[in-house]
Order: C-alpha cells, then structure tokens, then sequence
C-alpha cells in the first residue's frame, strides 16, 4: 500500500508562486511513475504534469506548460510541483498520485493511477 500526503496549497495572488509537496509512505517512490491532477469547482477532474519513475521524463497539461514544473525526490520520497506565474483559472484542489509498482512510464490517464491523496486546495485571487 502507498499512503499519499500533499502539501503546500494555499492562497496566492495572480502571478505569484506555490510549491506543492506530495510526501509518499508505506513504499518508495522510486518504484512508481507519479502525477498531479487538480479538480475546480463543478469540473471533471484534469490532468497537470507527471513524471517517470527515474524522474527523466516529464509530461505537462498544454495549460501549465511553461508555468508548472513537476519534480521528484526519490530518495525523500517526495513529489513537488513548483507553479509559477499563478492566475485565478488555476484555482482547485490539487491532487498527487502515484501508479502502481512496475509501472514506470508517466500518464496523463487518471485510471492508470492506482493511489491518490488527500488533495490540497490551491486559491488564485485577481
């Protein structure tokens, strides 16, 4: 089993910066590819960035692109995603997840993630 923590959410104004924390526990991350998804209010739940399993391969949402950086810590176990230049369409919950052991490739598909956090709410005021 895998217990996933997030981090880091907070209030923020447009333009400025968060740093998310995804702390992983009961295994290594180094076993798993991992992602971050968010969900807004009354919308489906969408796709933000993941990473490989080695950490060498990243892949973005075409809305964060250039703005959000996903990261991985694998000897603390810990995921983050660095979001810069922050607007008010990127208020959600934001999730971490990670797929399960052997699955090394990173996904933009929530069904390939077999655990998921707690969730952490991100506000973006204008």
């Amino acid at each position: 089993q895998v217990q996933l923590v997030e981090s880091g959410g907070g209030l923020v104004q447009a333009g400025g910066s968060l740093r998310l924390s995804c702390a992983a526990s009961g295994r290594t991350l180094s076993m798993s590819a991992m992602g971050w998804f968010r969900q807004a209010p009354g919308k489906e739940r969408e796709f933000v960035a993941a990473i490989s399993r080695s950490g060498g391969s990243t892949t973005y949402a075409d809305f964060v692109r250039g703005r959000f950086t996903i990261l991985k810590d694998n000897a603390k176990s810990t995921v983050y995603l660095q979001m810069n230049s922050l607007k008010p369409e990127d208020t959600a919950v934001f999730y971490c997840a990670a797929r399960s052991a052997g699955y090394y490739r990173p996904s933009d598909d929530p069904k390939d993630y077999g655990y998921w956090g707690q969730g952490t709410q991100v506000t973006v005021s204008s």
